[in-house]
């Protein structure tokens, strides 16, 4: 389960390399630099998401260890597990857009 969050995570970083590069070019309050400090923005919006991601699912898995030891409530595990789903599918969810995204912008004629 953390591999999958891992190569989310190792995504998130690329499209975050790919946004501040492009944002180097110019300083100026055109709309053009706009949009390159919004990309930037985007990245680390990406990043703190995929960060999040990572601690849930770290969550998770201890409250469940702890669980199978007897020191947790069924309850608990039960909230966390349910928590870590939820994050993992809008993980891949974002991840699939991600691809989808990537294979029609590779299919443009240049």
């Amino acid at each position: 389960m953390i591999d999958a969050t891992s190569s989310i995570t190792s995504v998130v970083s690329g499209l975050g390399s790919i946004a501040g590069s492009s944002s180097s070019s110019t300083t100026t309050n055109s709309p053009a630099a706009s949009a390159a400090t919004a990309t930037a923005d985007f990245g680390q919006t990406m990043a703190a998401v995929a960060s999040d991601a990572m601690k849930t699912m770290r969550t998770a898995e201890s409250v469940s260890t702890a669980g199978i030891a007897g020191k947790t409530s069924v309850q608990q595990v039960v909230e966390s597990v349910m928590a870590a789903q939820e994050t993992l599918q809008t993980a891949l969810a974002i991840r699939d857009k991600a691809v989808a995204a990537y294979q029609e912008v590779s299919r443009m004629s240049i």
